[in-house]
């Protein structure tokens, strides 16, 4: 077997495992091409074509991808497509609060709570889940400073 083909059969490994653990298949299938390309950015048509699947479906993975701060538009200078790559940051952006879907999570939350009496038991659910979501995104700056010194090789 070549290299090439072990690399991205452990591609198709990962993102059956992504999949399994809750992810959409074709967004797990494209968050695995943005993990194991050798390329600085890739686009949704090189996406398509490596995973043999349609514009349509890619679009809408990228766009889940986007949205919980995994993955970036980059600027791509005379190109007329959108160019994107997998963030730096990616994985703690994803516990921070520009994961757009914690801020979706959250307004949803506090709608709820708003059109809800105190002594209605939803009012009660959607109050605790507002306030985990705010406690877990107070406490994770702190957490993320820690993460940040790990990665500079700076003692805990």
């Amino acid at each position: 077997m070549s290299d090439r083909r072990d690399r991205w059969q452990a591609a198709e490994h990962l993102a059956l495992t992504l999949a399994d653990g809750g992810l959409q298949r074709m967004a797990a299938r494209t968050l695995a091409v943005f993990l194991f390309t050798d390329q600085q950015s890739v686009t949704a048509g090189e996406i398509a074509e490596r995973l043999d699947a349609s514009a349509g479906s890619v679009s809408a993975a990228v766009k889940s991808l986007l949205s919980v701060g995994l993955i970036e538009r980059l600027p791509a200078p005379g190109s007329r497509r959108e160019h994107y790559r997998l963030r730096d940051d990616a994985w703690a952006t994803l516990f921070t609060s520009q994961n757009t879907v914690t801020q979706v999570m959250l307004q949803a939350a506090q709608t709820g709570i708003d059109t809800t009496s105190a002594d209605d038991p939803a009012h009660r659910r959607l109050t605790q889940m507002r306030d985990f979501y705010h406690f877990m995104l107070s406490e994770i700056p702190a957490l993320l400073d820690r993460w940040q010194q790990h990665q500079h090789g700076s003692p805990l």
